[in-house]
C-alpha cells in the first residue's frame, strides 16, 4: 500500500462506469499509486447519475467521482492532479519545473479536447450508441495521431522521457481507439508507448468491447 495513504482511512471510493475511458483514467492512477480503492458502478443508462444523492457528489451529473475520506472530486483530469499531488512520493507524475509542468498541462488539454473529439467520440458511437458523426471523429483521431506519433518517436512518454499524468490522461481512449473504428497499425511509436504503460507494475486495463465493422 502507498505509504502516504493513512492506514486508518477507508479505501477511496471511485464512482464509475466500467467502460468509460474517463473513469479508467482515475482507476489506472489509483492502481499505479498502489492506493486502496472501492469501485462503485453508477447505472448511467438507468439515470442514477441524475438522482439527488449522486448530484450531491457531482452537480454536473458525470462520472468519475472520487470520495477520498470526505474529499470529493469530479473530472478525470482534476482527479489525476489531486492524486499525484496528494499521494505521489516524488514529483515525477506532476513535475514542478515550469516547462515540464506546462508540457503536462498541454497534454491534459489535448485529453479534454482533441482526444475527446477524436477517439473518445468515435468509441461513443460504437460502444454506447451515442448519435455522433463517427466519420468525423475517426478523421479527428488520425489527425491527432499524426501529431502524437513523431512526439513519441523522440521520447518515451508524452511530456518527457518519464511517465506523468499526461500519459494516464491519454492512454485509455487511445488504447481503445480500435473499438471506435480507428486503426492504430500506422502508428508504431504510439503502439510502443501503449505497451510501455501496460507493462507498468500494478497496471489495470479497461474492459474491451467488440471491434466495429469498418466505417
Amino acid at each position: 500500500m502507498n505509504p502516504k495513504f493513512p492506514p486508518k482511512c477507508s479505501p477511496i471510493k471511485l464512482y464509475r462506469q466500467a467502460k468509460s475511458g474517463h473513469c479508467h483514467r482515475a482507476e489506472l492512477m489509483l492502481a499505479l499509486l498502489d492506493l486502496p480503492y472501492e469501485s462503485i458502478d453508477v447505472d448511467l443508462a438507468g439515470g442514477a447519475h441524475k438522482l439527488p444523492e449522486f448530484l450531491r457528489l457531482n452537480p454536473f451529473a458525470k462520472v468519475p467521482v472520487i470520495d477520498d475520506n470526505g474529499v470529493v472530486l469530479s473530472d478525470s483530469n482534476a482527479i489525476l492532479v489531486y492524486l499525484a499531488h496528494r499521494y505521489s512520493a516524488d514529483h515525477t507524475w506532476l513535475p514542478d519545473a515550469p516547462v515540464a509542468a506546462a508540457e503536462v498541462q498541454r497534454w491534459l488539454s489535448v485529453a479534454a479536447g482533441e482526444i475527446a473529439h477524436g477517439p473518445c467520440a468515435a468509441r461513443l458511437v460504437t460502444v454506447f450508441g451515442v448519435p455522433l458523426d463517427q466519420v468525423a471523429a475517426i478523421a479527428n483521431s488520425h489527425a491527432l495521431f499524426r501529431v502524437i506519433e513523431p512526439v513519441l518517436s523522440d521520447r518515451r512518454f508524452l511530456a518527457d522521457h518519464e511517465i506523468t499524468i499526461a500519459d494516464i490522461a491519454g492512454y485509455s481512449y487511445i488504447a481503445h481507439a480500435p473499438e471506435g473504428g480507428v486503426d492504430l497499425e500506422p502508428y508504431p511509436a504510439i503502439r510502443a508507448w501503449l505497451a510501455r504503460i501496460e507493462a507498468l507494475p500494478d497496471f489495470v486495463g479497461m474492459a474491451r468491447s467488440p471491434l466495429p465493422e469498418a466505417v
